[in-house]
């Protein structure tokens, strides 16, 4: 039986070299994202955006939510795999940090395509619920602070349509969810949700030992 391969640093560059298709767009708000505090550990990587784009067009999404945006790169990655008439919308508890993304989608030509909403996830989320309704959108993808996760999970999946995916992102945090000492509320929400995640009936799901750990759950 196979079994996972070692991802060494040249592994790695293989694997960049060979998949990732990148452009002066992505790459410079990556490079700005970057020079933030805790840029390189917050934004997504570029495979993983891609990876993002492709989950987009195979759903043939027309609707995603996305809960965390942060500078937007991800934002932008699946804006882009969107349909022209396709909408996306991205909810942040700052406008801070997203309006640095702004810049960026206008010149990928998807800022029609983006609607940012500020404020606590949670309370967006019930606000998303009852402006469109139950099952209303096509993808929802979760990146944002991590005790929330299992709330946004659960709303998620009520906005989300039967047979759509529901993407979560730092689902293995590190390494710390099978370290027993890591007990801060980060790691404990994330092992809380892996665990109803295995067990929980309403969705098909994986986790991808890629990046820092990425979960695909499909409603049923």
């Amino acid at each position: 039986m196979a079994t996972q391969i070692a991802l060494t640093s040249e592994l790695d560059a293989y694997v960049r070299d060979a998949s990732l298709r990148d452009d002066p767009i992505l790459r410079e708000l990556r490079e700005v994202t970057a020079e933030l505090p805790a840029g390189r550990a917050m934004q997504v990587s570029a495979e993983e955006g891609q990876l993002l784009a492709l989950l987009v067009s195979l759903t043939g999404a027309t609707s995603v939510l996305e809960v965390g945006t942060y500078t937007g790169y991800s934002t932008l990655c699946m804006a882009r795999a969107l349909p022209a008439d396709g909408e996306m919308i991205t909810c942040d508890i700052t406008r801070k940090w997203p309006s640095i993304g702004e810049e960026y989608w206008r010149r990928a030509g998807v800022s029609d395509r983006i609607s940012v909403r500020i404020g606590d996830a949670a309370e967006t989320l019930a606000g998303l619920v009852a402006e469109r309704g139950a099952e209303s959108f096509d993808l929802v993808f979760i990146d944002a602070d991590k005790t929330g996760y299992p709330d946004y999970y659960e709303r998620a999946l009520t906005l989300v349509r039967s047979g759509g995916l529901i993407i979560i992102d730092n689902t293995l945090f590190f390494g710390r969810v099978v370290d027993p000492a890591a007990q801060d509320p980060d790691t404990v929400a994330i092992r809380a949700l892996n665990t109803a995640l295995s067990d929980d009936p309403r969705v098909d799901i994986t986790l991808l030992t890629m990046a820092d750990g990425i979960t695909l759950a499909r409603k049923r």
